[in-house]
């Protein structure tokens, strides 16, 4: 069977979910390998299971990304752009109901900072940080392995562990904020939860459920506020 035939059918199978699969050369043959979407909640499109990208990759060479878009087209959005540039991988996109086809392939696409959409570990808080520091800046922060899902990251956070080794020192309450500067809030929970970035009187960030926006440095975020960083490395 042509591998766009078993996709399309692996697509069927987990309507209304997004399947997602790779595509693999084997002996010199186009082989589709279907793999299970570990994703549970809204902001996480697809995750491929990692057991599966090992199975995959020890049956043939990955050479593509294979998922469905169930209900709308399969135009590439701005999550799969992102996720196509750090994949280094061409994307396959398949609409199930359509059959329609699309294609997406690295081409250095470099996303907005404002107005992006909540993808946990695509288009979040940090990854508008790392975004914020290359495009502004110059600037490459250490790109941390994260937990899969955002259930596994709420269980443990990581944003204070990882800061001084991504080359931040956290300021002493005497020391006043200053432009690029990262924040730590505890937004709703105990835990450090999220980071912005201090502007001046605004700050850049990306909350769950939201577009990536600007806003004041408001008393409910300044009540959240835990932590405040600065880069020195």
């Amino acid at each position: 069977m042509y591998w766009k035939e078993k996709a399309l059918l692996h697509a069927l199978e987990e309507y209304p979910k997004e399947s997602c699969g790779l595509l693999l050369n084997v002996k010199g043959k186009h082989k589709y390998y279907s793999c299970k979407n570990i994703a549970t909640t809204a902001h996480q499109c697809f995750i491929i299971a990692p057991e599966d990208y090992i199975k995959a990759n020890n049956l043939g060479d990955i050479i593509g990304v294979v998922h469905s878009h169930p209900k709308i087209p399969p135009t590439p959005s701005e999550a799969d752009k992102i996720g196509c540039e750090q994949s280094n991988l061409p994307w396959h996109i398949i609409n199930p109901i359509t059959e329609q086809w699309g294609y997406y392939q690295p081409c250095g696409y470099k996303p907005k900072l404002l107005g992006r959409p909540y993808v946990w570990g695509v288009t979040d808080c940090y990854s508008l940080v790392k975004d914020y520091y290359k495009q502004e800046l110059n600037l490459v922060l250490k790109d941390w392995n994260r937990p899969v899902t955002l259930e596994d990251f709420e269980k443990d956070p990581m944003f204070e562990r990882c800061a001084w080794r991504t080359g931040f020192r956290k300021l002493r309450d005497d020391e006043k904020l200053q432009k690029n500067d990262l924040i730590f809030f505890s937004i709703f929970k105990k835990e450090v939860n999220h980071i912005g970035l201090f502007l001046g009187e605004e700050i850049i960030h990306h909350l769950t459920d939201r577009l990536s926006c600007k806003e004041s440095y408001s008393p409910f975020l300044l009540e959240c506020t835990k932590g405040r960083y600065r880069y020195v490395a």
